[in-house]
């Protein structure tokens, strides 16, 4: 059962989330920022999108910052981390939401630099950043999660490959996060509709979010699953550091 997050039971926590000026990350952002959390707003290219998540999250009485940084790029990275120390000092809460890999014209190793290299670089710079009792976030699929047992959509394999190899590098982190009191959860769900990633795979493969919804019985949609990232950042940390959102029987041995 998902944590309701109640307005102010993150009071004087600060949160970032990697990809939040749309989609899952923008309303994983409202939700801690309604919580009570101080908040920064990651955007590549939305600009205008992440200035207008902060307006209204103003209007409502919450505090936020936007902060620009192409996470495949270290000195912006470096960069998007300064900003968040020159305002608050330090960081309680990490979401890794950004992915993809399906863009056009981005080089065949965009996947592997995006999903694995940029997950590790973005968590290896917040490390000085992160407040004792702090929480990561990475958030995948089960078409990533469980990629090395369960095949999916050829268009997707090599992002799913990709978003694999991120979340065993990161689990890699774990000793490092625990030695520094930091925890760590990976959250996997099933195909999320209304995402960038679910109408490019419908896109190269119609049908293919029917047939899984039909499959699943039911797909999340963006704000459910938001929810789910955003408790995942307060409740206790799951078995071997999963938590598993939505239909798993077709991924899992019966």
């Amino acid at each position: 059962m998902t944590t309701e997050l109640k307005p102010g039971s993150l009071a004087g926590k600060s949160a970032l989330v990697t990809g939040s000026s749309r989609g899952i990350g923008a309303d994983t952002v409202r939700i801690l920022a309604r919580a009570g959390a101080k908040v920064a707003i990651n955007y590549r290219n939305k600009e205008k999108r992440a200035q207008q998540i902060s307006d209204e999250l103003s209007a409502e009485g919450a505090s936020s910052i936007i902060v620009g940084a192409d996470l495949t790029d270290p000195e912006s990275v470096s960069a998007m981390f300064a900003t968040v120390k020159e305002a608050w000092g330090g960081l309680d809460i990490l979401v890794l939401n950004a992915s993809g890999g399906m863009e056009a014209n981005m080089g065949e190793d965009y996947a592997l630099r995006l999903n694995r290299d940029a997950q590790v670089n973005v968590l290896t710079a917040a490390l000085p950043l992160l407040n004792k009792g702090g929480r990561v976030v990475f958030v995948t699929s089960h078409q990533a999660h469980f990629i090395r047992t369960v095949p999916t959509m050829p268009e997707y394999e090599p992002v799913a490959l990709s978003k694999r190899a991120g979340e065993d590098a990161l689990r890699a982190m774990i000793p490092q996060l625990t030695e520094l009191g930091i925890d760590f959860v990976v959250v996997s769900g099933d195909m999320i509709e209304g995402t960038i990633t679910a109408t490019l795979l419908e896109r190269v493969n119609p049908g293919a979010i029917s047939s899984r919804r039909e499959a699943a019985g039911k797909l999340y949609n963006v704000q459910e699953f938001a929810a789910e990232v955003a408790a995942a950042a307060v409740d206790p940390i799951p078995a071997d550091n999963i938590r598993l959102v939505g239909d798993v029987s077709g991924f899992t041995a019966p």
